[in-house]
């Protein structure tokens, strides 16, 4: 049995090489992956700090007083632009992909995206001057997005033969990048807006989002043709022998397969980014963070170990690739190793300024890198089950993700449960902050991830950017949902109360992910042996 799982392995590592091969990509290997693999790891997590970063701070700003230099707006104006902006966000992917795969190609997308975003975040520290730079800072993160999501993951399945059982183990890493960037983001963005002033905030994002830029523009060669432009990558793919036709039947039925699996990640969505929102609000005005004594001191440890733990485990990913690398691309690992060394001197600044204050308040916004930490915690191991013979099919993935999403939303709704009806502010206790953004990051890992690599692995080599657009629009549609939701919190907890709020989100993904398990064997049928 061993014998024949070695075999099985050895065959996979020659497919991918030959794949590579035929793409001009280099087949040098960072932990059993493509050195380009993490190129684009880094790329992606310099995006998601600066948007996780302002992200964090956005509902905080729109909602703090004038006299602490917010706008002072009510919760449910403050969350319905948020709704906006983050459905938005999350729509516009759909025109990038399908601009990217007609027209520019991959790369050019994301470099595009990448400086319009630049722009955006730049814009928004402009804020202070006058509030058009924050409308206009908005809607260029909406158009840079738009150019640069869907067409970086695009990339990296194509670094993949078409349905390569690695690929679920990629994009886990890949979401690992993801996750560092925006735990970092919301750390160190939220920490300085709250404390220093929102305009740093917001334009610290934009620093490492130009960052993120630099390091990937002058690295993209390592792709080979992948993404360089339409022509080429089109002639590349139909010499590619890892490539197969596929009937128009299972065309089809796999398309049907993105669709429902996009359709379901609504849903998700809807719920898990309360985050934002909602779950930000509950920080903020229900839940005890000033801290005295041993707990105080406590949390100041944690903080401090939370700042540099997910810091240690990148630099050392970065380490790791530019022994690899350096030689044929020193610009992009000189560039990401300046943004390190920024980001180290911030962390530092930080924690001895923490450790040396004489009260603890918990920012609101500190909760929300909580997901993020975990991601990074346990995406490595998540990536290896999905290697292992126990790895279910995507839609059984799917069914467990939105499960346990409820499961986090129960936590929250029994904390809840204590606050009288129609309260504006309470202090419980933060565990349940924890529990739910522990069982959200579980139930992430096994949609967002895995979502990612089927629509990857299931849509024909000329739909993939495509593809990913229509998986983020859904994205978009179940995160404009999250924020028109959230803005009900006022109007339901005074109704009802705010537990009740939450039991809405605990039973709507638990009554998803049965649907989902119940469709499973379908949905397999369907996906014609990509698993």
């Amino acid at each position: 049995m061993q014998k024949s799982n070695e075999t099985i392995s050895i065959d996979h590592d020659k497919e991918l090489d030959l794949h590579l091969e035929s793409q001009g990509v280099s087949k040098e290997k960072l932990f059993s992956h493509p050195v380009g693999l993490f190129v684009l790891f880094f790329t992606e997590m310099w995006e998601r700090f600066s948007y996780y970063g302002m992200r964090a701070i956005l509902v905080l700003f729109l909602i703090s007083d004038l006299s602490k230099n917010g706008w002072g707006w009510p919760r449910p104006e403050a969350l319905q632009l948020y709704a906006i902006y983050t459905g938005l966000v999350y729509f516009t992917p759909i025109l990038g992909g399908l601009i990217a795969d007609r027209f520019t190609g991959y790369r050019k997308a994301v470099i595009i995206g990448a400086f319009i975003m630049t722009l955006g975040h730049a814009a928004m520290a402009l804020e202070g001057f006058s509030n058009n730079f924050f409308y206009l800072g908005l809607l260029l993160l909406i158009v840079g997005n738009g150019f640069f999501k869907p067409n970086i993951s695009s990339i990296v399945g194509k670094l993949y033969p078409p349905i390569s059982d690695k690929k679920d183990s990629a994009y886990a890493i890949f979401y690992m990048g993801i996750n560092s960037g925006a735990f970092i983001g919301m750390l160190m963005c939220g920490y300085i807006g709250e404390k220093v002033g929102w305009h740093y905030g917001f334009g610290l994002a934009g620093v490492f989002m130009l960052f993120g830029m630099l390091q990937f523009y002058f690295g993209q060669k390592i792709f080979g043709v992948i993404g360089a432009s339409v022509d080429k990558t089109k002639e590349v793919e139909k010499a590619d022998p890892t490539v197969e036709e596929i009937p128009k039947k299972v065309r089809s039925q796999r398309l049907w397969v993105i669709a429902i699996l996009s359709i379901f990640t609504i849903f998700f969505w809807m719920v898990f980014e309360q985050a934002g929102g909602s779950m930000t609000i509950f920080a903020k005005d229900y839940t005890l963070r000033n801290l005295t004594g041993g707990a105080a001191t406590t949390f100041k440890w944690v903080d401090s170990i939370l700042t540099i733990f997910p810091l240690v485990a990148v630099t050392f990913v970065l380490f790791s690739l530019a022994r690899k690398i350096f030689k044929k691309y020193p610009a992009t690992i000189l560039f990401t190793l300046l943004s390190f060394a920024i980001i180290w001197v911030l962390a530092i600044w930080k924690v001895d300024r923490e450790l040396g204050s004489v009260s603890t308040e918990v920012p609101a916004s500190w909760f929300s890198v909580l997901n993020s930490f975990f991601i990074v915690s346990l995406a490595p191991i998540v990536s290896k089950i999905w290697e292992t013979k126990f790895n279910p099919s995507g839609p059984v993935k799917f069914g467990f993700g939105l499960i346990f999403v409820g499961i986090g939303f129960a936590g929250l709704a029994y904390g809840g449960s204590a606050i009288p009806q129609g309260a504006t502010s309470a202090e419980v206790s933060l565990f349940w902050l924890v529990f739910a953004y522990f069982f959200h990051t579980v139930g992430e890992l096994c949609i967002s991830p895995v979502g990612l690599s089927y629509v990857s692995k299931l849509a024909p080599a000329n739909l993939v950017g495509l593809m990913f657009g229509v998986f983020f629009t859904c994205t978009a549609i179940g995160n404009y949902l999250a924020g028109a939701t959230g803005s009900l919190i006022d109007k339901i907890s005074t109704a009802y109360s705010i537990s009740t709020f939450f039991l809405i989100f605990t039973i709507i993904p638990i009554v998803a992910g049965l649907i989902m398990f119940a469709l499973s064997p379908l949905l397999r049928k369907w996906m014609h042996g990509v698993h």
